[in-house]
């Protein structure tokens, strides 16, 4: 059996040469306030067993990741028909480019992109009297935890300096695939990206995604089929223009996002998720994406 607890600290050892390389996304000026170079990173087993090194207590905000869960509460209310307003391929484009959109029509490639995330923005402020209140709701099922909450501040700074989100928005509606206003769609989005979890609350959070089984109060709220097209889409699209490299690197389906977070799964085995602010070129964070390199190398598993 393996010893988890045991990589985690060499990994957690074996990344220390990392500190200090890269930025922090500091175009949304509240992320530019955080510790730069905290580290910490949680393991899941499916029996509840967890695992935990370094700052995994702290809480961030998961941004990005958490289109997983606005893709995925779509999904449970539109079923198929979601897939006729955004597609599933991987961009290879930044996540947030204004000209793949234009070039295709208002029809975003993926729900991780930036355009994409809007459109089931859209669809979930459709859906809801109190859109927001709902989804943290989903949120907090998903966790079991009912601290977790938006961070107001990182919303209202995402907010304010969101202007190609804005332009995003307003192209998504000149093509018709945006039903709400702007501002309204571009509130909830903005509180989405700035809910707070721990490392251990995310891992947490990602385990129905890992066991393929999604219930909450014992009602099914998506079904294997749905969560396995997730957990696709995950691969293939979680970490925008670096899926591909993420894929071959570690080999694991997952979601990044521009606070520093990263959360994967290897299915029917665990849920992990790495937090470390400094981020690369591409938006995911330096020390989080060798960290999860590692644990696989070391593991000597992934999904292939």
């Amino acid at each position: 059996m393996l010893n988890y607890q045991s990589i985690l600290s060499e990994i957690e050892s074996e990344v220390n040469y990392l500190k200090g390389v890269g930025n922090v996304a500091a175009y949304i000026p509240e992320l530019a306030n955080v510790s730069q170079d905290h580290f910490g990173i949680s393991l899941i087993l499916l029996n509840g067993e967890n695992h935990n090194v370094g700052q995994t207590h702290q809480k961030f905000s998961i941004q990005s990741i958490s289109k997983v869960f606005s893709l995925a509460l779509a999904f449970s209310i539109q079923g198929e028909k979601l897939w006729r307003r955004v597609g599933v391929e991987p961009s290879g484009n930044p996540f947030n480019s204004i000209v793949q959109l234009e070039y295709e029509k208002g029809i975003p490639r993926n729900p991780f992109v930036n355009a994409g995330a809007l459109v089931t923005a859209d669809i979930l402020v459709s859906s809801y009297d109190h859109p927001k209140k709902e989804f943290l709701e989903f949120v907090r099922s998903f966790c079991g935890d009912n601290s977790i909450d938006f961070n107001e501040k990182v919303a209202q700074s995402e907010f304010d300096c969101g202007w190609k989100n804005a332009a995003l928005a307003n192209m998504l509606k000149s093509h018709g695939n945006l039903k709400n206003t702007i501002d309204e769609v571009l509130d909830f989005y903005v509180h989405q990206c700035s809910i707070e979890m721990t490392c251990l609350q995310l891992a947490q959070s990602f385990l129905p995604f890992a066991n393929q089984n999604c219930e909450i109060n014992g009602e099914v709220v998506l079904t294997k089929s749905e969560l396995k097209r997730i957990n696709a889409i995950m691969l293939s699209c979680g970490f925008y223009d670096e899926s591909g490299e993420f894929a071959f690197s570690v080999g694991l389906p997952g979601k990044s996002g521009v606070g520093g977070g990263i959360a994967a799964i290897h299915p029917l085995h665990y849920a992990v998720a790495t937090w470390s602010p400094r981020l690369n070129e591409k938006g995911n964070s330096v020390i989080g994406m060798k960290a999860l390199e590692l644990l696989t190398t070391k593991t000597g598993i992934s999904i292939f």
